[in-house]
């Protein structure tokens, strides 16, 4: 039994090692993706950019919002600067729910929250994404203060 219960430490101890660095890789390497696909003007979620933010020349912010994410997920795939990378990653992504409010019914069907479009349930995801960075803030806290 206690052979068992060391097992599962060894794997624990494994998983705590390769998890935070997979996750912070994971997520850089989805925002050098979307970003990309914003740079070369093929992001199929432009449009929703452009819902949130209507009122600024969407020719510019849309390629500059991708070189933005290619920078953020480029430094996170490098890992410097964990604590200022992870808090600007969680606040673009928290941004994205502006299109709720601007652009309601692209993100729901007939006004009804529950009943989200595939655009609303795409933004919705970032509640994920959001909640992940937090986790690898958390660990870069205990790094630094250990």
């Amino acid at each position: 039994m206690s052979t068992r219960l060391g097992e599962r430490t060894a794997v624990g101890a494994q998983l705590d090692r390769w998890a935070g660095p997979a996750l912070r890789v994971s997520i850089g390497v989805v925002f050098v993706w979307f970003g990309v696909l914003k740079v070369i003007g093929s992001s199929p979620v432009g449009y929703l950019v452009s819902a949130a933010v209507p009122w600024v020349d969407q020719g510019f912010l849309v390629p500059a919002l991708g070189w933005f994410e290619v920078v953020l997920g480029a430094v996170l795939l490098i890992g410097r600067l964990p604590r200022l990378t992870l808090v600007a990653a969680a606040v673009h992504l928290a941004g994205t729910f502006v299109v709720f409010v601007q652009a309601p019914a692209l993100m729901m069907t007939d006004g009804n929250p529950l009943l989200l479009t595939t655009s609303g349930e795409f933004v919705l995801k970032n509640v994920v994404l959001i909640c992940a960075a937090l986790v690898l803030l958390g660990r870069a806290e205990r790094q630094r203060t250990s």
